[in-house]
């Protein structure tokens, strides 16, 4: 990106102001690619604890707060600087959900039960559909919710996963 920025304040000094367009546009693809690079990440953690839970049939605090974090800095860097459009709008998320949950089956299978069932068999055994269902709920509350009521609509929808009553009630 450096390069670029040198480019573009070359071409404004010289006034070749098509260039330094071409260069903008250029680094706002950057940008937003970053950008949904980082929602992915973080879409990849929730996922693979939505699988966990899953699989295990439980709730932990770690996954809770995984979970909730994940979608906190979805919220936040999915919400453009206008603050009243989004990077990825709510109806594109099965394409994005379905790459991700390869990833996640992958890294998952070394976490769930400490690792004793590979990619493949994890697959083989989660349900796919239910958990990019499960996924696409909670992603619709950081449409639904600011940032500050969003935990307590996150908290409503994890008692609803299997294990979530025993979490809230701090069973283990």
């Amino acid at each position: 990106m450096t390069q670029e920025l040198i480019d573009l304040r070359n071409s404004i000094l010289q006034g070749r102001y098509t260039d330094a367009l071409a260069i903008v546009d250029e680094l706002e693809g950057m940008s937003r690619q970053a950008i949904l690079r980082n929602i992915e990440s973080f879409l990849r953690v929730m996922l693979i604890h939505l699988i966990k839970n899953q699989i295990e049939q439980r709730l932990t605090n770690s996954w809770t707060a995984s979970i909730r974090n994940s979608l906190r800095e979805i919220k936040k860097m999915n919400l453009q600087d206008n603050k009243t459009s989004y990077y990825v709008k709510i109806d594109e998320w099965d394409l994005i959900l379905e790459d991700e949950f390869e990833e996640a089956i992958r890294d998952a299978s070394v976490e769930v039960l400490n690792g004793i069932y590979n990619e493949f068999q994890l697959a083989e055994m989660v349900d796919k559909n239910q958990i990019i269902s499960t996924a696409l709920k909670f992603i619709e509350l950081t449409y639904a919710h600011s940032i500050k009521e969003l935990p307590a609509a996150i908290a409503q929808l994890l008692i609803q996963l299997p294990g979530g009553e025993d979490w809230k009630l701090g069973k283990r």
